[in-house]
């Protein structure tokens, strides 16, 4: 149960470190399109022939459960859809499973023939240091972007109760008895770290190691979660954009494609029936982002109000 617990809390984590920064999001926009767009992560989608309607809602991972909560309109959107979409079906235990040979390396790599004698040493001692679900013995085995989705959890905001956005949606759909679906499969999710080079992988860990208490690093994190707590799309753009940690190269493999892909079989999955879909934020906005594409294809896709705050955020 350990093991299908951290792959769980793996995948959500790692899909917030790539939004959080791993990848650079290329698109340009003036300051009158980003002050025109209004605050809101949830997005009705019609039009183009759909019998129903269906909704597109942006997630983040590991925020304080004392502070945030489904709004009623999510809610109401869930319980009156057939099906919510996920990244991935987290309920799939079968799939879990069987991707577990995917999270190691390929060839029998370790992170000791990726780092110098010294970075090794470091990282190790981390580790060794500071408790985690599965010995650094397997961890040093894994792609080392997963093992960093360890840190990223470390490095959040200081909160004894923490949650995804995803649990609350998981929550709501189970309550409201409507199936849960992913757009991706884990293995297809785990098979996209091998596209970037295990090398840059594990220097990017490195260097997460090295900035651990990092003052700035945590300003970084807290601007990015209150970005979204106000919901502020261009604002989690902008920052996506500004990161730079060494894979901005690979920003097709880890958001566009996927993008593309979504929007093309979201048109299948919508035409006769209602989807709640959500996927991180940080796929939302910009020219290529999943709203913009459906837009492209002939949908109307409209904001809609998201009150999900249980207490006002402090301005930064």
């Amino acid at each position: 149960m350990l093991y299908i617990a951290f792959m769980k809390r793996s995948l959500w984590l790692t899909a917030f470190v790539v939004f959080a920064g791993l990848i650079v999001n290329g698109q340009k926009q003036t300051a009158t399109q980003r002050a025109s767009e209004p605050n809101t992560l949830l997005w009705r989608i019609s039009g183009k022939g759909l019998q129903k309607p269906s909704y597109l809602f942006g997630t983040m991972h590991l925020l304080c459960a004392d502070d945030i909560a489904l709004s009623d309109s999510l809610k109401s959107a869930i319980r009156g859809a057939d099906h919510v979409y996920l990244e991935l079906d987290m309920n799939n235990m079968f799939e879990m499973l069987g991707a577990m040979q995917h999270m190691s390396m390929k060839g029998d790599t370790t992170l000791a023939d990726l780092l110098t004698a010294d970075e090794y040493k470091k990282v190790k001692a981390y580790f060794k240091e500071n408790s985690s679900m599965l010995p650094f013995e397997m961890l040093q085995t894994y792609k080392p972007l997963l093992t960093a989705s360890l840190l990223s959890q470390q490095e959040s905001p200081a909160c004894d109760n923490m949650i995804s956005m995803e649990q609350l949606i998981m929550t709501e759909a189970k309550e409201s008895d409507v199936d849960i679906k992913g757009l991706e499969t884990m293995d297809y999710q785990l098979g996209i770290f091998d596209q970037i080079p295990y090398k840059q992988q594990a220097k990017q860990l490195y260097q997460m190691v090295t900035n651990i208490g990092d003052k700035s690093e945590e300003n970084e994190l807290k601007v990015l979660t209150d970005a979204y707590r106000r919901q502020e799309l261009a604002k989690l753009e902008e920052m996506t954009r500004k990161e730079d940690m060494g894979i901005k190269n690979f920003a097709d493999v880890l958001l566009y494609n996927r993008n593309i892909a979504w929007a093309k079989k979201l048109q299948t999955l919508m035409q006769d029936r209602s989807l709640v879909v959500a996927v991180g934020a940080g796929h939302l906005p910009g020219a290529k982002g999943v709203i913009s594409l459906l837009k492209q294809a002939g949908y109307k896709v409209e904001p809609v109000n998201n009150l999900m705050l249980k207490k006002k955020v402090k301005e930064i």
